[in-house]
């Protein structure tokens, strides 16, 4: 089962697909996500009668969007391709999903995925 996930905006958008079978999810996650990102795949995995050690592969929304909702997924994302030892590739742009299926017929593993932020970063003076 490939699992792909984009936590680019406040709403988190999960697909688990498997061949002819797919199931997609969204969950307004705004300020939550780094608190119950795994919760909820664990629970959109148990709908579905999988576990961790079903994920096959992982594709996930490299940016730009959020800062902060692309650091949390990608590095849920990550970890759990590392831990699973599972391939993990990005993706960009409005067909990513396709992206990154294809990166993964083909074989390809990015290892590890980082963020694509589509601007330098607006550092802030310090207040002081």
């Amino acid at each position: 089962m490939i699992l792909l996930l984009n936590t680019s905006t406040p709403t988190c958008y999960l697909s688990l697909f498997d061949g002819d079978w797919r199931q997609d999810y969204e969950w307004l996650a705004a300020r939550t996500l780094a608190k119950g990102l795994l919760g909820f795949l664990k629970e959109k995995l148990d709908e579905n009668g999988k576990n961790w050690s079903d994920i096959s592969a992982i594709g996930v929304f490299e940016g730009p969007g959020s800062f902060t909702g692309l650091r949390i997924g990608i590095t849920v994302m990550n970890t759990i391709a590392d831990a699973q030892a599972v391939p993990i590739v990005g993706g960009q742009g409005e067909n990513w999903q396709q992206q990154v299926i294809t990166k993964l017929q083909s074989g390809q593993n990015d290892k590890i995925v980082l963020p694509f932020y589509g601007s330098e970063a607006k550092i802030t003076a310090a207040k002081k």
